[in-house]
């Protein structure tokens, strides 16, 4: 049983004649008849358990979007139903309205329209509904939980999605569907056409020229139906925060970008999640698919305290395919002792395959080392030139102090990452780094070189 604020109010009222009369019977006879008026309005209310629920909605929804859903009661019992309804969906869901008012016939349905703009990612469920029926008066309710379970998953926001069109231009250009003809670029021979001035002399087909009496050239298009295996690391690497956001996010966006683009390219796309096991894998993703299906899986990745197995990569990329491929590993390159594991299999994976692997720079770090405002020398100078000349204690106060060493510091970290993409670069691997906005991008572009210099 609940009561409602119709109940509260009119049992309040059992203070005025109290008061008034300086008889407290009278109050407590109109305390009684409110009462009373509850229990009568609870008995003549529908029956919670003879409601049904069927829901209509989307499965996937996009985080920071809207989706819309339908919420569909049916009253199969003999009282009308007057009831508040709210689904109990967890609170990241972000659902709206909380709580429904509707009023539904003896036999008949109702239906409400629910939206949801989900803020963070993962599975988001719901039990059930709860149904709180009131009475003809409005002043008591029974109240039931009926059974019906949901749930929605919640993808990535993919923000990187901007940057698609520009970088599917390009692929079009290197495949000639554009009047960009782009000489010698690509790996599969296409057809051939005559020379043209400029044209490198290395594509002419010395053959057909003998043939035709004229200089003929080859023409080549990037090879298509490759393969592409993206590593997303949800490790201890993929946890640390940049910008106010997991380094993970970052990985994610750019393994949705490079997707949708490879996939669009003609390319079989895999993706790996990986700690210190496999959690999710998507073999073999399409054009039509390549988002969605990214999307799924990475929907449910968080970053933990698990140091990344690295040296399950190279037999994950094995089962996958075992002609070459182009392996991008998105990870976080900061210091040899952290990223020693991910070091220690470039080699092997660059004798076989392409091999890309990242690194997120931190922009207030870069901000901190290049001397921003209030971080560098130059504050560090202006306060302790204010602080001689009003005659305090000369030399740099403890304040300035910690800016120096804030400095070096941040020096230190951008050093030590420069030295481990020097040693990945040395074992074979192409190194890009950038910060979270820009990781996305330049890994598309390193894909779309790959293509370009035939090394896909």
């Amino acid at each position: 049983m609940a009561i409602s604020g119709r109940f509260v109010a009119l049992l309040a009222v059992a203070v005025v004649p109290t008061v008034l009369l300086g008889s407290a019977w009278a109050g407590l006879a109109w305390a009684g008849v409110v009462v009373l008026g509850a229990v009568v309005d609870v008995l003549l209310a529908a029956d919670p358990a003879r409601v049904r629920v069927e829901r209509r909605m989307p499965r996937l929804a996009r985080r920071d979007a809207t989706a819309d859903g339908t919420l569909v009661l049916a009253n199969d019992g003999t009282r009308r139903l007057r009831a508040v309804v709210r689904d109990m969906w967890e609170p990241s869901a972000g659902h709206e309205p909380r709580r429904i008012r509707t009023d539904v016939p003896a036999g008949e349905r109702r239906t409400a329209r629910m939206r949801f703009t989900p803020f963070r990612r993962g599975r988001r469920r719901t039990a059930g509904v709860a149904v709180r029926a009131f009475g003809p008066l409005g002043l008591a309710a029974r109240q039931r939980v009926v059974p019906a379970p949901g749930e929605l998953v919640v993808t990535p926001p993919f923000r990187s999605r901007r940057h698609l069109p520009s970088r599917l231009a390009r692929l079009r250009e290197l495949d000639g569907e554009t009047t960009l003809q782009l000489r010698g670029h690509g790996t599969e021979f296409d057809s051939l056409r005559d020379y043209v001035r400029g044209d490198d002399v290395r594509s002419i087909d010395w053959r057909a020229t003998a043939r035709r009496q004229d200089l003929v050239v080859r023409t080549w298009r990037p090879e298509r139906d490759r393969r592409v295996v993206v590593v997303v690391d949800a490790g201890r690497a993929g946890a640390g925060r940049v910008e106010d956001e997991p380094r993970l996010d970052t990985f994610i966006e750019a393994a949705l970008l490079l997707g949708a683009l490879a996939a669009a390219a003609g390319d079989r796309v895999d993706l790996v999640v990986l700690d210190d096991a496999v959690r999710e894998r998507v073999h073999g993703a399409t054009r039509a698919d390549v988002v969605q299906r990214f999307g799924e899986a990475l929907s449910a990745a968080e970053p933990g305290i698990r140091a990344t197995d690295w040296s399950l990569v190279p037999g994950v990329v094995d089962g996958i395919t075992t002609s070459r491929a182009l392996v991008v590993l998105l990870t976080g390159l900061e210091s040899v002792g952290a990223s020693g594991d991910v070091l220690a299999v470039l080699p092997r994976l660059a004798r076989r395959h392409a091999v890309v692997v990242t690194g997120v720079d931190d922009p207030a770090v870069q901000r901190t080392a290049s001397g921003a405002p209030g971080t560098t020398d130059d504050a560090v100078a202006t306060r302790s030139t204010r602080r001689r000349r009003h005659g305090r204690v000369p030399g740099l106060p403890s304040g300035a102090e910690r800016d120096v060493y804030r400095r070096a510091a941040a020096e230190r970290t951008l050093l030590d990452a420069d030295g481990v993409a020097d040693v990945a670069r040395r074992a074979g691997a192409e190194v890009v780094r950038g910060t979270p906005t820009d990781v996305p991008p330049l890994v598309a572009d390193a894909y779309i070189r790959a293509k370009a210099g035939g090394r896909l």
